[in-house]
């Protein structure tokens, strides 16, 4: 088959008017970026706010693993096959990182015929939102370096700057800089770090604020270090936090594209799952809800990660009742997680799917534990056999959970169309009982523990000294009455990536916690968990390339 931009490149498009037009959005409501992107201005909530909700589906997956899941191209091809068979749907999936596109993750615009175009543009500059992103996070780092150099007049204890610089590419040389270095003029000399742009707590403010004034009071509430004698300094005792949001004032408007067939969708902030919350951003999920009658979303990496903070970070924030969940599993990974090699996926092997079943059995139980309508879609290579597919048919049954194949990549909307159909019959047949996991007033670890336990499966965590001090005083500062945010590996259940299906009788350990107070929760560390990746031995960025007619290649 054809490359996902060879694909890209053929699709016809509509003017992104027409594609508007279909969610009952007028031009009036558009600011283009050329003919196939544009931000929808905020201006039209008060218009569509008291609409009813259409139907919200989350889309997750299993742990992935290199033989991919297809999570993303679940999503688009599942939102283009609704829209075959008649009904208003809408899908609202998350901005690309430069990062992994340069890197080796790749991009998030889904594959195959299940795409979001224009793929090229999606995947690298966008409408800038990233660029706003970064430019806000790093104002923010030279007010901080600023006041200190001119006087330090709130008391900024310079050992104490949570705050980070942030750049949107994988670059391991920069996590640990010292910065001021120079002489008297260049500021005052201190240890200081990189995060990627994406793990920001300026993405995550932008991905869950209801609006530009909710965005700037929740700017504002960042604490960015602690001064001499021990109290949290924020955003506000700096007096910026007007004009980070000014920075921000384009990149909170939802973007509005469309799928290889046309489907309209939104794509609209990207934190990662593994070291963020890993959702889009409420906005663009509440304008779907309002303008389509079923919206199809994702969450990042598999449901430890990606679901878990949907529910308990997103949905809670947002005041937002998911109607169901689609599990996205592939043969191949199932087969990896049960200890097949990658070089024999596309060997039949019943015995490595029967042992990494209970990785896919463990993640049916989590989204159960939500109340939340279940349907798992088998993401259908072509060397997958009638016999692993029936095998993971027949678990399901047991299990008392819907299943049904998907083409979706191959195929289409058009592959998807057994999948809408049972989803349909899901949500219109099952009971929602949609609660948390956890009250957000437990005490710190009490949450941690019920994450661990719960979702990982396992039998509780070991905290470091660093870790346990970090939680003692955020509890001290009346800083723990808020949602958990793990960042953990996203390839095992466990802190270790190496521990794949089902580990059993193991323990996280948590190395330090963080406050995001301006997004609203705890970022828990664990392990050895990076919030800036470095590229691997040969990154993406040298297959890909522009020729004189700015055809691009190699770009997936």
């Amino acid at each position: 088959m054809k490359s996902d931009i060879q694909i890209a490149q053929e699709a016809k498009l509509k003017p992104i008017e027409e594609i508007a037009k279909q969610l009952g959005i007028g031009e009036e409501d558009l600011e283009t970026y050329g003919k196939y992107k544009a931000k929808v201005n905020t201006r039209i909530w008060s218009r569509i706010k008291d609409n009813k909700d259409g139907k919200l589906v989350l889309v997750t997956a299993i742990n992935p693993t290199p033989a991919g899941e297809g999570k993303s191209t679940t999503t688009v091809g599942l939102g283009q096959a609704l829209n075959k068979l008649g009904e208003n749907a809408c899908i609202c999936i998350r901005e690309p990182s430069l990062g992994p596109v340069f890197g080796i993750k790749g991009g998030a615009a889904g594959g195959g015929y299940s795409q979001v175009v224009p793929m090229e543009d999606i995947n690298l500059h966008f409408t800038g939102d990233l660029h706003a992103i970064t430019s806000a996070n790093n104002l923010l780092s030279a007010i901080i370096d600023n006041h200190i150099h001119r006087g330090n007049p709130l008391g900024i204890e310079v050992r104490r700057i949570l705050w980070k610089r942030v750049m949107d590419m994988n670059d391991r040389s920069i996590r640990n800089i010292v910065v001021g270095l120079g002489g008297k003029t260049s500021g005052i000399p201190r240890e200081d770090s990189f995060m990627i742009s994406v793990a920001s707590e300026i993405m995550a403010i932008l991905c869950l604020s209801k609006d530009l004034m909710d965005l700037k009071k929740r700017v504002g509430n960042i604490i960015v270090a602690f001064d001499n004698n021990g109290s949290p300094i924020r955003v506000r005792h700096l007096r910026v936090e007007g004009a980070i949001a000014l920075l921000l004032k384009d990149a909170i408007k939802p973007n509005l594209v469309q799928t290889l067939e046309n489907t309209p969708a939104f794509i609209h902030g990207g934190p990662f799952a593994n070291i963020a919350h890993g959702c889009n951003s409420v906005m663009a999920t509440q304008y779907a809800l309002k303008l389509a009658d079923y919206v199809i979303t994702e969450a990042g990496f598999g449901v430890d990660l990606g679901a878990e903070k949907f529910f308990n970070i997103k949905c809670r924030s947002a005041n937002l009742s998911p109607d169901a969940a689609v599990l996205v599993a592939t043969i191949r990974a199932l087969k990896m997680h049960g200890g097949a090699q990658l070089k024999s996926l596309e060997v039949p092997d019943l015995n490595s799917l029967r042992r990494g079943l209970p990785n896919l059995e463990k993640q049916i139980e989590n989204i159960k534990k939500f109340g939340v309508p279940l349907l798992v879609a088998i993401n259908i290579f072509p060397s997958d056999s009638k016999e692993e597919i029936e095998i993971i048919q027949k678990r399901c049954k047991e299990l008392g959970v819907e299943v049904a194949c998907s083409y979706v990549w191959e195929k289409g909307g058009e592959g998807g169309i057994e999948l809408a159909k049972t989803l349909i019959k899901v949500i219109n047949q099952e009971k929602k009982d949609f609660k948390l996991l956890y009250d957000r007033k437990l005490p710190i670890k009490e949450k941690v523990d019920k994450i661990v336990t719960e979702i990982y499966g396992g039998i509780g965590a070991n905290y470091t000294p660093k870790a346990d001090k970090a939680i003692k005083e955020l509890e001290e500062h009346g800083l723990g009455d808020l949602p958990i945010c793990m960042a953990k590996t996203q390839y095992s259940l466990s802190d270790d990536p190496t521990k794949l299906g089902r580990p059993k009788d193991f323990k996280i350990t948590i190395s330090d916690a963080k406050i995001s107070a301006g997004a609203g929760f705890i970022v828990i560390m664990t392990g050895e968990i990076m919030t800036m990746p470095g590229l691997p031995r040969v990154p993406s960025a040298e297959k890909i390339d522009i020729d004189e007619f700015e055809n691009i290649t190699g770009l997936f």
